[in-house]
């Protein structure tokens, strides 16, 4: 359909033209402008990185690798002119960045930052905040991985094979850029979406069951959650007064405040492990001195523990891994439960008296 321009009570054609020849650059300009303008893509997307590549032995780059607020991983192909066969190429990226954990997303997104000439600083904050987490929820990150194709033309070809990925379950959409230019010289964009179609009402329904299938397997998942932190907590009962006002979460972890901004003490569970530590946010010098005694907190603690420092997060942590997770059997859970539980007891005897002592 054609652009117009009103002016004057009247309407004046713009005419379509061609990024080439207006001088637009596929990456210097075109990608450029879309990674400072995402909202242009119609959705509340976060950049993580603009030609991502950060895999083995490939040298293939992501044109722009975002996040949606549901945590999932969404690839962004751009094309100037002609679509070719980017469909191809951007399920193989799909691919690859399947398996990116959300402290890699931390890492690429702070790169990222710094290369744009910003501040990579508190990196996992923006990232929680964007979510609207907590705390890093890594089961219930990169979930799916999502696929935007965005090109001035797509051939039936394309288009009938992204609709036939729809129907498959792939979350793939097609949108055109368009761009007019006016007789004094300016230059507009069109923007429109063109897959999903309207005449694609049975694939999205086809996408809207298997969907309300996921929801459905992820309302047992908190429940089932929930049920392991509401046994944990009636087990602590006989054993410490820590847990006595806590009531079980929907979440993969259960927080123990000890008095101090920033620190607390966490349960995290997995379907097949559960972990106690000690959290620490944006305290990096407070995680060094506790470090320094390290001996003589593993001697306390009569085993050793782990010292997570992962360059480019904000938080620390020290704690405990045992095996068991909320998919274990119901009938291990006392004794997964009984485990966990000395080894926080412990955590909390040893470690809240040296975070306490902590300068402020």
């Amino acid at each position: 359909m054609p652009v117009y321009e009103v002016n004057d009570g009247k309407l004046t054609a713009a005419n379509p033209t061609r990024f080439y020849v207006e001088g637009l650059r596929e990456r210097q300009d075109i990608q450029r402008m879309l990674r400072d303008q995402i909202a242009v893509l119609g959705e509340d997307l976060l950049v993580l990185s603009d030609e991502y590549g950060g895999w083995i032995d490939s040298n293939r780059r992501i044109d722009l690798l975002c996040l949606d607020p549901e945590a999932n991983l969404v690839v962004v192909e751009l094309k100037r002119d002609d679509a070719g066969h980017m469909e191809l190429q951007a399920i193989r990226y799909a691919a690859m960045i399947a398996r990116m954990t959300f402290a890699e997303a931390v890492e690429a997104h702070a790169q990222y930052l710094r290369r744009c000439g910003q501040s990579g600083e508190d990196t996992e904050a923006k990232l929680l905040a964007y979510l609207n987490w907590q705390e890093a929820e890594q089961e219930e990150f990169g979930g799916s991985v999502r696929i935007i194709l965005a090109s001035a033309a797509f051939s039936k070809e394309l288009t009938t094979t992204v609709l036939w990925l729809r129907e498959q379950g792939l979350d793939i959409s097609c949108i055109r850029l368009s761009p007019y230019k006016l007789g004094d010289g300016r230059l507009l964009l069109d923007v429109q979406p063109i897959i999903p179609l309207p005449e694609a009402t049975q694939f999205q329904t086809q996408i809207g069951l298997k969907r309300q299938a996921e929801q459905k397997a992820k309302i047992e998942r908190y429940e089932l959650r929930q049920q392991f932190w509401a046994s944990l907590i009636e087990r602590s009962k006989n054993k410490t007064d820590l847990y006595i006002n806590h009531i079980a979460p929907t979440a993969n972890y259960m927080q123990l405040r000890i008095g101090r901004s920033g620190y607390h003490f966490d349960f995290n569970v997995t379907q097949s492990e559960v972990r106690a530590y000690l959290y620490i946010a944006n305290d990096e010098a407070g995680y060094d001195q506790l470090n320094a005694q390290r001996a003589d907190i593993e001697t306390s603690f009569g085993k050793p523990l782990e010292w997570d420092a992962t360059n480019g997060r904000a938080s620390r942590s020290i704690g405990i891994t045992q095996t068991g997770g909320y998919r274990s059997d119901k009938a291990d859970w006392a004794e997964i439960h009984d485990r966990i539980l000395v080894e926080m007891i412990r955590l909390v005897e040893v470690l809240r008296p040296k975070v306490l002592a902590l300068p402020r």
